[in-house]
């Protein structure tokens, strides 16, 4: 499979550890995290003529992708100021 970039690892590379316990802790993250990456691998099939779809549905997914991680990112911080 080829690479596909704006994984979560790639996107928070300081934040692995957090992110790991967070996806086996946290069910809401977990289930975040999950639809960040089927709409991420969807973007990619897109990018990459796999799957044909207009400009409007790409952005769509990509605002999509950005809210996710927005959300993600508020989680993986207020976890690191708790520690947990």
């Amino acid at each position: 499979m080829s690479h596909v970039p704006h994984e979560l690892h790639e996107e928070f590379p300081d934040a692995s550890a957090t992110l790991s316990q967070l996806k086996t802790s946290d069910a809401h993250f977990a289930k975040l995290s999950d639809r960040y990456h089927e709409v991420n691998r969807e973007i990619h099939r897109i990018e990459t003529d796999v799957q044909p779809a207009s400009d409007e549905a790409l952005e769509t997914f990509k605002k999509q992708r950005l809210a996710l991680k927005d959300e993600i990112a508020g989680l993986l911080a207020a976890a690191e100021v708790t520690g947990s």
